[in-house]
C-alpha cells in the first residue's frame, strides 16, 4: 500500500508535508493505566495552559488555521481535528478513553498539535492519495454525520474518500478487531524535514510500545 500527494497541494504549498506509518501484527485493546494516567495529566496541564493562552493563540494551531485558509477552507465553521480537541480541553471536557489505538492518536495530536489519521488497514481498497476536497467528496464520520470535505485536505483509496484533517470517516475506524493499521500525519510545514523525522520515530516507537507489532515510516514530498 502506497501513499501520494496530489501535486496540486504542493503546488499551493510547496513545504507541505504527510507523514505515514504502516503497523503490522498490531493488538488493539483497552488502554493500559499508565497511558489512560498520562492522557488524563497532559489534558489538564493543557487545560491550564491555555487558561493564559487561548487555542488559536497557540503557533502550532494557529499554522493548521493558516493553511485552512490557503486551501480555501473556513477555519471557525471546520475545525482541524487538532484544534477540535484542543478546543474541549480548554472547556474542561476532556478526551474519554476509547481503546489503545484511538487514545494513543489522540494523545499525539494532543502533544504535537497536529491533525492525525488512524484507520484500519484491512479496510482500505488500493493505494491512498491525499487530495484536496470538492463539493463531490463526502463521507459517514465517526460521529454519524455525512460530511463535506470541500476546500478540505483528506485521503481517498479506491472506493473514495476516507479519512482528513477535519473528522475521520466511519469506513476505516480502527476497532479491537484492527491487526494492520495505517496512521496519516498532517504535518507543520514550517518544520524541518530532520524535526519532522524525529517526531515520526517516536510516535512510531510508543505506538508499538503500547500495541506490539512492526511500524514502516514514510516521509513525503
Amino acid at each position: 500500500m502506497q501513499l501520494t500527494i496530489d501535486p496540486s497541494i504542493l503546488h499551493t504549498v510547496p513545504n507541505f508535508k504527510i507523514g505515514y506509518i504502516q503497523y503490522d501484527d498490531i493488538t488493539i485493546s483497552e488502554s493500559p493505566q499508565m497511558i489512560k494516567g498520562r492522557t488524563q495529566l497532559y489534558q489538564e496541564n493543557l487545560f491550564l495552559e491555555m487558561q493564559d493562552t487561548p487555542v488559536t493563540e497557540r503557533a502550532d494551531i494557529a499554522e493548521w488555521r493558516q493553511l485552512w485558509k490557503t486551501f480555501g477552507a473556513d477555519p471557525n465553521r471546520y475545525r482541524h481535528s487538532a484544534e477540535s480537541l484542543l478546543r474541549r480541553i480548554a472547556k474542561e471536557n476532556y478526551i474519554a478513553p476509547i481503546h489503545s489505538g484511538a487514545d494513543i492518536n489522540n494523545f499525539f495530536s494532543m502533544n504535537y498539535e497536529i491533525p492525525i489519521g488512524l484507520y484500519d488497514a484491512a479496510t482500505i481498497n488500493g493505494d491512498i492519495t491525499v487530495v484536496l476536497g470538492t463539493a463531490d467528496d463526502t463521507y459517514e464520520a465517526l460521529n454519524g454525520r455525512n460530511v463535506s470535505l470541500q476546500h478540505i485536505i483528506h485521503t481517498k483509496d479506491a472506493t473514495g474518500s476516507f479519512g482528513s484533517a477535519y473528522v475521520d470517516s466511519a469506513r476505516t475506524a480502527v476497532t479491537e478487531t484492527t491487526k494492520q493499521a495505517v496512521q496519516v500525519f498532517y504535518l507543520r510545514p514550517s518544520l524541518s524535514r530532520q524535526e519532522n523525522e524525529k517526531l515520526l520515530e517516536a510516535a512510531a516507537k510508543m505506538f508499538t510500545q503500547v500495541n506490539g507489532g512492526t511500524a514502516h515510516i514514510t516521509l513525503l514530498p
